[in-house]
């Protein structure tokens, strides 16, 4: 059948979108697990593997706002095949930089490129144009939850990949399997996109930018997303080598990021779905809310297995179960024409505070020998962002009507 004459089918879309997310996020979620490997074979300081880390952050919010300007514009198919492609090159290049400056050129911006390309504000253009809106913040939440179905995969995998080959060869057998994200970019390839014709729009891309940069209710989401990037990357990345630092196995770090995945899958389908028929604001609220209290009771009891697998599971229901909810708000403020872009730019905002939250954890570790001034930091941020979020309208946005030509 011809791509003109073609509609995605739901179980199409939901499939593919998962399944690239799944990918695409479970090798992100396992980096935490090199970086005592890496900085003691190189003799580096955890600083210098937190700011390459964090700069993959900054280049992948970055990047989003442009890929998810080409997705609205091309399509899925020809940002994702590209995402792929970059991700492949930094996985490899990782596992070979002999220096500071090529491994953060690896690490930090081949792979934030390629996670620009390959993970949700694409994907969500897809379900915002192809699903409607009767469904769409339920089909999100299974987007989301197929991220955290791959972190929950994927981190003890990349960690038993790490005992049996070394952790250079496991980059390298990551690389081969990132490769499978495009040939399902495939079947995501839309019918509206022929010859490079998008869908109609009222609005210009900088016409929806200033729109949407000068609306309160963006810039607090903006916010809210701010603060879930700087809790949720310094946890992933961090979170290993804190256990270890108190004398817990590598097993128990590995266990932990599983169960913050495998929890996840239920927390961010349950926000999706809920998101159906709730104000998304007051969900937000409550999750940002809940983290800091999590996060306090966690420093506050004594540290264990049962501890970490406690507030794994916990902190797992509440992982990415902002991002259906922030992305469904979006389209629903904004409408679906530029949604992957605008999804790209209230991004941006989340990789801002996952630069801060990952880089700041591996300067104070190195300046004080702890991490406990950035825990307090998150604690303190979870209950601004939900303060952040209770005022926002969800509403759709009013535009006047474009004058008649003559």
């Amino acid at each position: 059948m011809p791509l003109s004459a073609r509609k995605l089918s739901l179980n199409q879309i939901l499939i593919c979108s998962a399944a690239i997310v799944t990918v695409s996020m479970g090798i992100r979620h396992g980096f935490g697990l090199w970086l005592q490997p890496i900085t003691q074979d190189q003799d580096w300081s955890r600083e210098t593997f937190a700011f390459a880390l964090a700069l993959q952050n900054l280049t992948w919010g970055i990047a989003g706002i442009f890929a998810g300007m080409l997705a609205d514009r091309f399509g899925a198919f020809r940002v994702i095949v590209t995402g792929t492609v970059f991700y492949a090159l930094g996985l490899v290049g990782m596992a070979y930089a002999t220096t500071a400056f090529g491994f953060a050129l690896t690490a930090g911006v081949l792979i934030g490129l390629a996670q620009a390309g390959t993970t949700y504000a694409i994907v969500y253009g897809v379900i915002g144009r192809n699903v409607p809106a009767s469904k769409r913040s339920w089909a999100m939440g299974i987007a989301a939850a197929a991220g955290s179905f791959g972190q929950f995969l994927m981190v003890p995998t990349e960690g038993f990949l790490i005992d049996r080959l070394g952790w250079q060869e496991a980059l390298v057998a990551l690389a081969l399997g990132a490769l499978l994200m495009a040939p399902l970019a495939w079947w995501l390839r839309e019918p509206d996109f022929r010859g490079g014709a998008g869908h109609f729009r009222e609005q210009s891309i900088m016409q929806a930018l200033r729109e949407a940069l000068g609306y309160r209710s963006f810039q607090l989401l903006m916010a809210g997303y701010f603060v879930c990037g700087f809790q949720v990357v310094f946890i992933g990345v961090h979170m290993p080598s804190y256990l270890k630092d108190h004398g817990l196995s590598p097993q128990v770090a590995s266990y932990s990021l599983a169960l913050i995945g495998l929890f996840n899958v239920f927390g961010t389908y349950i926000a999706g779905t809920l998101g159906q028929r709730l104000p998304k604001k007051n969900i937000l609220a409550f999750i940002y809310f809940t983290r800091a209290v999590v996060i306090s009771v966690f420093l506050l009891v004594p540290l264990s297995p049962v501890s970490v697998y406690v507030f794994s599971a916990v902190m797992g229901l509440l992982w990415l179960s902002t991002v259906p909810l922030t992305n469904a708000a979006v389209a629903q403020i904004f409408g679906v024409a530029h949604l992957s872009m605008l999804g790209g730019f209230v991004f941006f905002g989340h990789q801002v505070g996952s630069f801060l939250g990952v880089w700041l954890g591996g300067v104070l570790y190195d300046r004080t020998g702890s991490y406990d001034i950035v825990w307090y930091i998150a604690i303190a941020l979870g209950v601004l962002a939900a303060l952040l979020n209770l005022p926002i309208k969800e509403a759709a946005i009013f535009r006047s009507p474009a004058p008649q030509a003559a």
